[in-house]
């Protein structure tokens, strides 16, 4: 089945895949290992690809969905591309240089989302993390509104068709929502989200205002021993979820994603593997 048929309409009028590939991998995952796995996603039918800056991966994944352009097998209208503004670059002067430095980076004339990726604003500077002599993170004081506001004007510059936000709670989404001359409100708000975080409250909120919930680690939290207590349980070996794939005919993964469709949230899957990259797609 195409995916590009099964999209939800965001509140700007344009359209977002349901089914996304995730592309974040942790640093030792060498860079070129995203270029073969956006590849092998367009081949098995998605048309959502979800990067950002902090990915450091804008240049190879650029290079895959150009390539499959140049090939003749998806046209650049096909593809629904994000990308997101780090932490470093909220003030209001640094929000367009940074879209363009991605945006040369993937060699592409728009992205079809951009989103403020943290509703925390980090010290400007070339580091991703800038932290003083203890190792304690670098803060900025930004006001989101501004930020906002200078989103807005890169979508009326044509460098973005959709703007979004990621990471914020409903105080955060409000405050956007409240702003006095509010051109464009966020069509999105992408957030960690399955069934050990459904996340219930936030989605009826933002159904409540048109904003669609888009779910990053749609099939469990990722392991990063930096932040994840290692013996939390594996969302994939959960046994109800386990339980309801032998049922199916399906694998848990299948279920997770499943899940979120059907109550109206955008999933992103994450995946490098070949095999389970074309499982995902059969979600539909």
């Amino acid at each position: 089945m195409d995916l590009k048929h099964q999209c939800v309409k965001l509140n700007d009028g344009h359209f977002i895949p349901v089914l996304g590939l995730g592309t974040y991998a942790p640093e030792e995952v060498p860079k070129s290992e995203a270029e073969e796995a956006t590849k092998l996603a367009i081949d098995a039918g998605f048309r959502h690809i979800d990067s950002a800056y902090v990915y450091q991966n804008e240049e190879e994944v650029g290079r895959a969905i150009r390539s499959k352009i140049a090939g003749g097998i998806v046209k650049r209208e096909d593809i629904f591309f994000t990308s997101k503004l780090w932490a470093t670059f909220l003030r209001p002067e640094l929000v367009r240089p940074a879209l363009e430095k991605s945006l040369k980076k993937l060699q592409l004339d728009y992205v079809d989302l951009y989103i403020i990726h943290f509703p925390v604003a980090l010290k400007p500077g070339e580091e991703i993390l800038p932290t003083d002599e203890h190792g304690k993170s670098m803060f900025d004081t930004v006001d989101l509104c501004a930020t906002w506001e200078a989103l807005e004007k890169c979508k009326d510059a044509g460098l973005v068709k959709s703007i979004g936000v990621s990471n914020f709670n409903r105080r955060q989404l409000e405050m956007i929502l409240n702003k006095p001359g509010l051109k464009y409100k966020p069509v999105c708000n992408q957030v960690e989200c399955h069934p050990y975080l459904n996340q219930s409250k936030l989605l009826d909120f933002c159904k409540s205002k048109d904003i669609v919930l888009v779910a990053y680690s749609a099939l469990g939290s990722s392991r990063n021993k930096k932040w994840v207590d290692q013996s939390s349980p594996v969302l994939l070996d959960d046994p109800v979820l386990g339980a309801l794939a032998k049922k199916h005919k399906r694998t848990p993964a299948l279920i997770a994603l499943r899940y979120q469709l059907q109550r109206g949230v955008v999933a992103l899957a994450k995946s490098y593997n070949e095999k389970r990259i074309k499982e995902n797609m059969q979600v539909m």
